[in-house]
């Protein structure tokens, strides 16, 4: 039977799928809708091996806190372009994965995958969503982090390219909002001056012996005394821990301050000993996910 214009211009609409497609799949199924639908669903799989080669630069990093500060959650969904990402459906999908991994705590992006979510199994959702879009898409990870003694505190960037977790453990009597809003401030900080660790200690002793050579030879082919090499080293890799490890980094509200003063100034205010303890930061720039 003939295909007119009209019929393939409503699949479009319906799914997303390119005009050709649309027209190909309504000719096999005899402009059956629905069974055009399937063709281009199966479509979508059989083009799924040369898409698992592109890359996935775009998305969308959504958080969430629960009501009591003890829990958060932080996941990445990945899509090949901005367009996709800023997608209605993309979108949707993105808020019913986050919401299942609220509601079932699942461990892994696989098991995440077999999961139902408000009567929608995700596996079926995210094949449909290949289908109709066309692009590669990829849950890349998440993370689902507790405090006994503490909360939990989010921030995701404009856009939604880039969100931080921040924990604090031993609130104590403390003042919740006040240590929350001190949170925030340094869940902007990890956003913006990208730490590698909260304290010195966590560096990997292999990178400070790394950086102590680097310095001592940069010294000396500056002509400096070999036996203040040592020394000089020691001083640099100091201004190494300031500028890298979070608790020690100049606080960027108040470069008169570090990190680490907010915490000694909230603890002597309200007599506890709270304790910045970590934090996870996703860019959807980062190469290991």
């Amino acid at each position: 039977m003939a295909i007119s214009a009209d019929q393939v211009k409503l699949l479009r609409e319906k799914t997303g799928a390119g005009m050709m497609d649309c027209k190909k799949a309504l000719t096999e199924s005899d402009g059956d809708f629905d069974k055009a639908i399937d063709i281009l669903r199966k479509k979508g799989a059989t083009v799924a091996a040369k898409r698992a080669e592109r890359t996935t630069n775009e998305g969308l990093i959504l958080t969430q806190i629960s009501d009591d500060k003890k829990t958060a959650y932080m996941v990445e969904v990945n899509c090949e372009t901005d367009f996709v990402a800023k997608s209605d459906d993309f979108i949707s999908f993105s808020k019913l994965v986050l919401d299942a991994i609220v509601a079932q705590a699942p461990k892994t992006v696989e098991e995440l995958l077999t999961l139902t979510q408000d009567g929608k199994v995700l596996s079926n959702e995210l094949d449909s969503l290949l289908g109709k879009i066309g692009e590669k898409i990829t849950v890349s990870r998440f993370i689902i982090e507790k405090s006994e003694t503490g909360i939990l505190v989010d921030y995701v960037h404009h856009g939604s390219k880039l969100g931080v977790l921040i924990k604090i453990d031993n609130v104590g009597a403390g003042n919740v909002d006040e240590i929350f809003t001190i949170g925030k401030d340094v869940a902007m900080q990890v956003a913006a001056m990208k730490p590698i660790c909260v304290y010195r200690e966590e560096v990997d002793k292999t990178l400070i012996e790394k950086e102590l050579d680097i310095y001592k030879e940069l010294a000396r082919k500056e002509g400096k005394p070999e036996q203040i090499l040592e020394k000089i080293a020691l001083g640099k890799l100091n201004k190494y821990y300031q500028e890298n490890c979070l608790f020690e980094q100049a606080f960027v509200k108040d470069n008169a301050k570090t990190i680490g003063d907010l915490f000694k100034e909230y603890n002597k205010k309200y007599s506890v000993e709270s304790k910045l303890v970590l934090f996870h930061r996703f860019h959807l720039s980062d190469e290991k996910k």
